[in-house]
């Protein structure tokens, strides 16, 4: 099964995600030149207008201590939905404290909360696929419209193994408002991510030990079990097919998802 995670059998709350995932494989020294090098030609191609969208998961963290230790002029931004777990926020100063970088933070706009809270409660994701994904418009793909102003490319953690909808993540793409899109991760492995955590000791989410592979908002993050899909924690009430919020459209699956393939 793409993106198939193992935890403990019997460990029921906690283990250490380092002792769980991390191992060296073949190749990974090859894959991590290649992504310091499509870093570093990103940040000659696009200067200023070069960003990391970070979601403060694991391969996140990986790529902003990528910038760090390689003095990469990029900036760094992520979204405050105001529904994120307190283990999520508290990345923000550990970064700081780290890299001595600023991580620009992004919220949604707080009426547009409030009238979606009154109209249709706090946890209408959890009634249907349209309202989950009217939520996700309002606290993820607005602020994320404002974060990506000015600029012409984004870097983001996605890889080829994390679902069977992005199985064929590109290390390059163009978005739907026709910007770069770089996925520098896209042919690491979970095994890798990790490998690189443990060797430079890269500061990391404390749910991760807590069987959370893929972090989101708080009411729609659960543990996984043992042999369960990568993203099967996230939006698990819905069907596999459905579960993105719309943050990684591209023009490609656009088209699709408007012919009846998943996107």
């Amino acid at each position: 099964m793409s993106g198939e995670v193992f935890s403990l059998p019997g460990a029921a709350t906690s283990a250490s995600a380092i002792k769980l995932y991390a191992r060296e494989t073949a190749g990974f020294a090859e894959r991590l030149a290649k992504t310091v090098e499509l870093l570093q030609e990103a940040a000659l191609d696009h200067g200023t207008g070069l960003l990391q969208s970070s979601s403060l998961g694991a391969e996140d963290m990986v790529i902003t201590d990528l910038i760090a230790r390689h003095k990469l002029p990029i900036s760094i931004a992520t979204l405050d939905t105001g529904r994120l777990h307190a283990e999520t926020l508290a990345l923000l100063p550990q970064i700081e404290a780290r890299y001595g970088l600023k991580v620009a933070v992004y919220s949604p706009v707080n009426d547009a909360v409030v009238t979606f809270v009154r109209v249709r409660g706090a946890d209408a994701m959890y009634e249907s696929l349209d309202l989950r994904k009217e939520c996700c418009a309002i606290r993820k793909l607005e602020p994320l419209s404002r974060m990506l102003e000015g600029h012409t490319a984004w870097i983001t953690g996605l890889r080829r193994e994390q679902s069977s909808n992005r199985a064929v993540v590109p290390f390059s793409e163009t978005d739907n408002n026709g910007r770069t899109k770089i996925n520098a991760l896209a042919d690491w492995s979970w095994a890798d991510v990790w490998h690189y955590i443990a060797i430079f000791d890269v500061p990391f989410n404390a749910l991760h030990d807590q069987f959370m592979p893929s972090i989101g908002c708080a009411p729609c993050t659960r543990a996984i079990s043992v042999g369960e899909d990568f993203r099967s924690g996230r939006w698990w009430w819905e069907e596999s097919s459905a579960k993105e919020c719309g943050l990684h459209a591209t023009r490609q699956n656009s088209e699709e998802e408007k012919t009846g393939a998943s996107a």
